[in-house]
């Protein structure tokens, strides 16, 4: 029994090694049948090197790095060449502006993709021309422009020269790279460099700071607003420039809007050229919406601005274009023109100097920016450079801060009234802030509003033509089609009090609230009386302004109040 129970087993096992050796000899090999070649159609800048990745995909679907066992080569090695040798494979080094198809190999089968070089044209340096005082600082920012039409901001990487060092200096030290040191009177050529290619302008020292050039004339529902308009619309001029030019336009109908940040303005009323600033793979483009349901779309420009008699800025601005690419979801009822929105454009200069901030710049997803490549547009991060940016924060000086300045209005309104933006805060005798109390705003630039009982998160912003708030059953709505408003049957008074977004300090404000459709009838069109409701929030508009100055402190900026954010009255 024992003697055939082992053959049997011998039997079973010698089967078994039989069968699986026929089973592994019929498996077929995997085979190569794809590379693809990383990053896909770059772009990189004469001068510069790039890594190249070399992805096989096999027969099984599986992948394997090939980069440095293929063979690359370049179609045009004038244009860049690729290394084949340990430690450089696939490392392309650029040689001239153009482009070269790079080709990665293995065995019969290849993968390639189209490199672009491109060389650095022109270097801009804005500020254009600019005055400082003496014993000031100013940032100098360095644009390149190059031969494919894209622009960077190469102020970090650019080598920066004063023609007169006893007029100013200009840092070369990382994390100054650009700033300007005012020394004595006089005048100075200040030079970027990168390799060959140079840009200049002539920056001015005073011996002294020029008093009152810091105010921008105000005209609520005057001269510098558009007839038939609506009621309660503070309207400043502005002035915009194609860069590094002295073609310049002035464009009144701008809205005044302490509530936003930064400048837009409606491509139908710009006369002048200005330049793209490219995203991460097109043109970059906004969304932009606001509290009132508004929603503003177009492309984000370089421009020239001037406020007033301040010097000149460069700056990223909005152009509001409905037509432009393919209107994202967030901006599908985009304003069309300015007769629809009312005005040709908007100056944002509340608390904060960019639009978006640290959100943009490091998420794509952030609703608001777009790199458009023809009519396709997707969400991108975009640097802080590049964000639509408050003008005022980017002066030499008066930058720190606004004031509104407004005066009283009587019950029942005026035809409209004049003040004044007063730019910087304690920097000229015209700013200094005497009597006022200061309301620390949080991180989105809110404050706290005790009202009827209530508590809500409240905002003082001169773009609202009214104030905004719940009424708690204290205050009828008009009829239709106007019951947004309030329609008491005489003007009531009452108070709320306004605290800093931690609860202290805290302050009365009383305010008035009339019958809209009275005020309406009248041949008026600037009211302190006006109200309407509003969703969970207090909206501090335009007839908060009327007889008081009004002051914002800018996010991270200084003065004798604090450092911003901040409201104060």
């Amino acid at each position: 029994m024992k003697s055939s129970n082992r053959f049997v087993l011998s039997l079973i096992v010698a089967l078994g090694i039989v069968c699986g050796a026929a089973g592994r000899g019929d498996a077929a090999p995997k085979k190569l049948v794809s590379i693809v070649v990383t990053p896909s159609n770059p772009s990189i800048v004469l001068g510069t090197t790039l890594q190249f990745t070399a992805t096989g995909t096999y027969s099984d679907s599986s992948t394997r790095d090939l980069t440095k066992s293929a063979t690359w080569r370049s179609s045009a090695k004038p244009v860049a060449t690729i290394g084949n040798a340990a430690g450089s494979k696939g490392t392309a080094i650029s040689r001239a502006a153009g482009t070269t198809t790079i080709t990665a190999k293995s065995g019969r089968i290849s993968g390639s993709t189209i490199l672009t070089v491109t060389a650095l044209v022109v270097i801009t340096v804005s500020p254009a021309n600019p005055t400082i005082a003496l014993g000031t600082t100013l940032q100098f920012t360095a644009t390149g422009a190059y031969s494919d039409g894209s622009t960077q901001n190469i102020t970090t990487s650019a080598t920066w020269t004063s023609s007169a060092a006893s007029v100013a200096i200009i840092s070369n030290v990382t994390g100054s790279k650009g700033v300007a040191t005012s020394k004595a009177a006089g005048t100075t050529t200040i030079m970027a460099a990168s390799g060959s290619v140079s840009g200049s302008t002539t920056l001015t020292v005073t011996s002294a700071v020029s008093e009152g050039n810091n105010l921008l004339p105000i005209s609520v529902n005057g001269s510098l607003c558009s007839a038939n308009s609506y009621i309660n619309k503070p309207c400043v001029s502005v002035t915009v420039c194609t860069p590094g030019t002295t073609t310049c336009q002035a464009i009144d109908d701008i809205l005044l809007d302490t509530g936003s940040f930064g400048l837009r303005i409606f491509k139908q009323a710009l006369n002048v050229s200005l330049l793209q600033v490219v995203g991460s793979s097109g043109s970059l483009a906004e969304c932009v919406q606001f509290g009132d349901g508004s929603e503003d779309w177009g492309p984000i420009q370089r421009a020239g601005v001037k406020l007033g008699n301040e010097p000149e800025v460069q700056v990223p601005i909005q152009v509001i274009d409905s037509t432009f690419g393919t209107l994202p979801a967030a901006c599908r009822n985009a304003d069309r023109s300015p007769a629809v929105a009312g005005f040709n454009g908007i100056l944002g200069v509340g608390l904060f100097t960019h639009d978006c901030g640290s959100a943009c710049a490091h998420s794509a997803r952030n609703g608001m920016y777009y790199s458009c490549s023809g009519s396709i547009c997707t969400g991108t991060s975009v640097p802080l450079s590049n964000q639509v940016q408050n003008p005022v924060a980017l002066l030499p000086q008066d930058n720190n801060g606004v004031i509104v300045r407004l005066p009283n209005i009587p019950r029942g309104g005026l035809p409209s009234v004049d003040g004044s933006l007063v730019f910087g805060i304690g920097t000229q005798s015209n700013n200094v802030p005497s009597g006022v109390t200061v309301y620390p705003a949080s991180q989105v630039g809110e404050i706290v509003t005790n009202f009827s009982g209530n508590t809500y998160n409240s905002f003082i912003d001169s773009g609202s033509n009214g104030l905004f708030f719940p009424s708690s059953g204290l205050l009828p709505n008009c009829p239709s089609p106007v019951s947004a408003w309030f329609c008491p049957t005489s003007t009531m008074s009452f108070s709320a009090v306004n605290a800093g977004a931690s609860g202290s300090p805290s302050g009365v404000v009383s305010f008035e609230v009339g019958n809209f459709i009275n005020l309406m009838n009248s041949f008026n069109s600037v009211f302190a009386d006006v109200g309407g409701n509003g969703a969970g929030q207090f909206d501090w508009g335009l007839p908060f302004f009327f007889g008081r100055d009004t002051y914002y402190g800018f996010e991270g900026s200084a003065s004798s109040l604090g450092t911003g954010p901040y409201f104060a009255y």
